[in-house]
């Protein structure tokens, strides 16, 4: 458990960011690995059908994952101010609300993915994959939706490296289920699936053991698990915006991922396989801004807003090089990364495709850097309607800009309308954080 309101802001937030982002690159390699396996050895139509699943899972994730960013940033706060009490209920109270969302989610997901599938235009000759995979990752949910609780409190209490932890030795399993399930005993997508819900399931059995096992350091000990109504409501208030946030976000990727399926299972590919490498360039960025929510978050809980607007300037100095970087690389490398998932040879169309995605993205992700700085900074502080208008703006702008572009310059103007968006969700956060209003917004 690290406190966050004394120390060095620079070191404090490196020291945090660095833990999650290898354990951020472990979970984007779940993905990887299996995109790689079913890329390889089950085909093209079987990637496709796969990777169209990502945003339909998220849209059904993301009222859960957004209570536990909401029931996060409050324990931040309070566990900043010493307020043991109130980070207990906190978290009672998401267990419960969590609990009963995942199993309705979970029976909703089951039964009618299908329909969802359909509704986004999933070619019939990838439909089956699509439910295949979906099912299976349905029926065992809560062994992600129990990873992503516990490692909301363990971060928000400063402690990045147990996620980190779990989160390797899960990634493991998955690489050698994949290749057991999938190489050895053919079980095509099925067993994708399930090499990824066994690793899920290891990754958070070892975050909640450990959690019980720092409880007293925590400061969760002595727990009444009767929710408090006031607690309760402090996550849907705080959680809610989040949610909705990702599931208006989620909504606007399932509209783009329409849009790409119209044109074929080529394309669809080769976004499945870009969008993969995307996701784990990305990660330092992410890392580094959710390092500076839970600094923010602590240092609210004392109201030291001096020291707040210090780590700000110094993750955006930290994020213009580490974006710089990140583009460099990825505009160097796209087409050997893309060779890691395709064969080039017998799929030059989809290199090339993908290529141009990472060039577009690439070139973007100073934008995404100075997005993030100030948005986690306004996250920290409890300011989540402001984050959740953010947000919206984005996905405004993302859609717009896919179907206009699109119409007229081809796929590419899909790739082009992301970091557009981007530029949109940037202003709001930016013009907030010098107006002093987020200021007033603590959550405790």
């Amino acid at each position: 458990m690290k406190d966050m309101t004394q120390g060095n802001p620079t070191k404090l937030i490196i020291g945090f960011a660095i833990p999650m982002l290898i354990g951020n690159i472990f979970q984007q390699v779940y993905n990887v690995v299996d995109t790689l396996v079913v890329g390889r050895y089950l085909g093209e139509e079987a990637l496709a059908g796969v990777g169209s699943t990502g945003t339909l899972n998220f849209f059904l994730l993301s009222l859960v994952m957004g209570l536990c960013n909401g029931a996060g940033l409050v324990v931040a706060q309070c566990f900043g101010a010493k307020n043991n009490k109130k980070m207990k209920e906190t978290v009672v109270a998401l267990c419960w609300v969590v609990g009963i969302l995942t199993i309705l989610i979970s029976g909703i997901g089951y039964v009618f993915c299908e329909t969802f599938l359909q509704l986004l235009d999933v070619p019939e000759n990838v439909i089956g994959y699509s439910i295949e995979y979906l099912q299976i990752i349905f029926i065992f949910l809560v062994t992600a939706v129990v990873y992503n609780g516990t490692a909301a409190i363990l971060r928000s209490t400063g402690d990045s490296k147990t996620p980190l932890y779990s989160l390797v030795v899960s990634c493991s399993i998955n690489v050698v289920l994949d290749i057991v399930f999938v190489v050895e005993l053919h079980l095509g997508v099925s067993g994708v699936a399930y090499a990824t819900v066994i690793a899920q399931f290891v990754s958070a059995m070892i975050n909640l053991v450990w959690l019980l096992h720092k409880r007293k350091v925590i400061g969760l000990v002595d727990m009444n698990w009767k929710p408090e109504r006031t607690s309760v409501e402090m996550i849907i208030k705080t959680g809610f915006p989040s949610a909705f946030q990702s599931c208006m976000i989620s909504l606007g990727g399932m509209s783009v991922q329409r849009l790409i399926n119209s044109f074929g299972s080529s394309v669809m590919a080769a976004y499945v396989a870009a969008n993969r490498i995307d996701s784990v360039a990305i990660q330092v960025i992410v890392s580094i801004g959710t390092a500076l929510s839970v600094f923010t978050g602590q240092n609210m809980g004392t109201n030291n807003f001096e020291r707040i607007r210090e780590g700000l300037y110094k993750t955006l100095i930290m994020m213009l090089g580490a974006s710089i970087s990140i583009a460099a690389a990825v505009l160097v490398f796209r087409y050997q990364l893309m060779g890691f998932f395709l064969d080039k040879n017998a799929s030059p169309e989809i290199l090339e495709i993908g290529a141009t995605y990472l060039s577009i993205i690439g070139i973007a992700y100073i934008i995404a850097g100075i997005m993030q700085s100030y948005q986690n900074v306004i996250r920290g502080a409890g300011d989540v309607n402001t984050c959740m208008v953010a947000g919206l703006t984005e996905l405004a702008g993302r859609i717009i800009f896919a179907y206009l572009l699109s119409a007229t310059i081809g796929v590419t103007g899909i790739w082009i309308a992301t970091p557009i968006s981007w530029g949109c969700g940037c202003v709001i956060p930016v013009v907030r954080y010098y107006s002093g209003k987020w200021k007033q917004k603590k959550l405790i």
